[in-house]
């Protein structure tokens, strides 16, 4: 046993202690699932938002993401994954109801697009606020082109409680503090780096995409046809998170820094302020004119596309990274999930009990600090389980030599099952051995993998994933049309429409200045520092 694995071990036992387990108990979770909405025949709805579903600015859990018509579903954070499950349901079958016979679109690739100039912007008012989300809309639009933001995805929101933070402190020999949460998480944050290559190979369900989405896109991608127009790559995990998908390559040459808050901060803020050749040619605000928030790498901090956040929520206004400079991490966002198409609402519980596994295993094993090159591998490994992940042939890179996926993967569940127990034992369940037995499946017979299953049903009737996805969208609206209101009613969400359609025109009622202004004052603000 090497002694990174007896580190793990010790850790995993000492958290058999009652505090521990005790606070294991309270890790809570969040969902945020993205969805396109279609008409009825299978093409993108360009409807305005449902006036039914409330103001998309001010809701707390049914809003918008690029577009009027990609909705995106918000759980709030608790420490049950079936409530989270069932949450989503209520939020799914209340925004069907409402949708006027739409439907919502299963796949994360987008549906049949034949001219991505009618994907509209998101519209949130008429308030400096609102104006600020749909210019920043607006300029991804500009930079990277409407049908990449057509794409779909599901964040998983994780957070372990001040209890953990506070018994882990007292046996790692640290002072609890804020500092030392914030450290921890990063630590926990630069392991999911070296491993979240494994997250696509399970819960990847993009292996093909519409030929629309190509219209126009140079790739030198060896794809082959299946149907009519439906392109894939035989081994494909998740298309959605190649580089077909999100893309920046001055963005890739920022090296993000994960090793303390300072240097991640520093670096996200240092591409806020820096100019980008790229992005030069459009407007930001001159004569009034504008098609972007800034001519800068990044318009601001979201647009950094990253497969996993530090997050501190932030106040009206507030830059992400002043927030955490301010008051550290208190939880992490994981954001490399397709949209499960084999779920009714886009994930499971058992992905979200896997996924707490996952990351308390991330933050058990030793994390030394991330080098510049290191970054340049995890990366690389990524890309290739997102292109090749089902090849049975695949090696990827660790520790300066290659290794076979299969070994890899055989090391990190033993440890996966050595944290499953540990849950389950603080819960007095099986739910987590059950969810880490389901996903060794998938190791060991790669067809059982959601991009796996997708070809094989593409395939075997030479069948369009168009097709298959509207076959999906309209079993599930009528599956989420039997289901009963559980977490929430109908009564519920009708008052938080209306609820938020008064925030938004009280925000609107509040401006007290132009949006010119709005804008200058926001970069101007000074930047956050830690008191010393």
């Amino acid at each position: 046993m090497t002694s990174s694995e007896q580190t793990f071990t010790r850790r995993v036992e000492a958290m058999e202690s009652p505090a521990f387990l005790d606070a294991l108990r309270d890790i809570k979770h969040g969902v945020e699932r993205e969805g396109l909405r279609i008409e009825p025949a299978g093409a993108l709805a360009v409807t305005q938002h449902p006036e039914a579903l409330g103001a998309a600015l001010t809701h707390d859990c049914i809003t918008t993401d690029f577009s009027e018509s990609l909705l995106e579903f918000i759980t709030p954070p608790v420490a049950s994954s079936e409530i989270t499950e069932t949450q989503l349901k209520d939020i799914h079958k209340f925004a069907l109801e409402n949708m006027g016979g739409e439907l919502l679109w299963p796949l994360s690739m987008p549906c049949f697009i034949d001219d991505e100039a009618r994907i509209p912007l998101a519209y949130y008012g008429e308030s400096n606020v609102a104006q600020m989300k749909r210019v920043y809309r607006m300029g991804l639009k500009n930079r990277y082109g409407s049908m990449m933001q057509a794409i779909s995805g599901v964040h998983f929101n994780f957070s372990l409680p001040d209890s953990f933070w506070k018994v882990w402190a007292d046996y790692t020999g640290q002072t609890y503090s804020q500092d030392q949460v914030s450290a921890d998480y990063l630590a926990m944050v630069r392991n999911y780096r070296r491993l979240c290559w494994l997250l696509p190979y399970l819960y990847g369900a993009s292996p093909a995409l519409c030929h629309s989405f190509m219209k126009g896109k140079p790739t030198n991608l060896p794809f082959k046809k299946v149907g009519k127009g439906t392109l894939y790559m035989p081994y494909a995990t998740s298309l959605r998170m190649s580089d077909l998908g999100y893309t920046n390559s001055e963005q890739s040459a920022l090296q993000i820094c994960y090793n303390q808050i300072a240097t991640y901060t520093e670096k996200l803020r240092s591409a806020m302020y820096t100019p980008s050749e790229r992005f030069g040619q459009y407007a930001a605000g001159e004569g009034g004119h504008y098609q972007q928030l800034s001519k800068n790498i990044l318009q601001i901090e979201n647009e950094l596309y990253s497969p996993i956040r530090p997050k501190q929520p932030t106040s009206s206004m507030e830059k992400p990274t002043d927030a955490l400079v301010r008051r550290g991490v208190s939880y992490v966002e994981v954001r490399v999930l397709d949209v499960n198409p084999f779920s009714p609402v886009g994930i499971t519980k058992s992905q979200m009990d896997f996924l707490d596994v996952f990351m308390v295993s991330c933050l058990m094993m030793e994390s030394p600090d991330m080098t510049p090159e290191e970054l340049v591998v995890c990366r690389e490994n990524m890309d290739k389980v997102v292109l090749e992940g089902r090849n049975p042939e695949l090696k990827l890179h660790t520790n300066g030599s290659d290794i076979a996926f299969s070994a890899w993967t055989k090391k990190l569940f033993a440890q996966f099952r050595k944290t499953a127990e540990l849950l389950d034992k603080a819960n007095q369940s099986s739910d987590y051995s059950i969810a880490v037995n389901t996903e060794w499946e998938k190791v060991c017979d790669p067809a059982l993998t959601p991009s796996g299953r997708i070809l094989d049903a593409l395939l075997a009737e030479n069948k369009d994933n168009v097709v298959f996805g509207l076959e999906l969208a309209q079993r599930y609206a009528a599956e989420i049309n039997g289901y009963d209101y559980k977490q929430y009613s109908r009564e519920d969400f009708e008052r938080m429409a209306s609820e938020s359609i008064a925030a938004q025109k009280a925000v609107e009622a509040a401006d007290d200045k132009s949006f010119a202004d709005f804008i200058h004052d926001y970069f101007a603000e000074p930047m956050a520092t830690r008191a010393s």
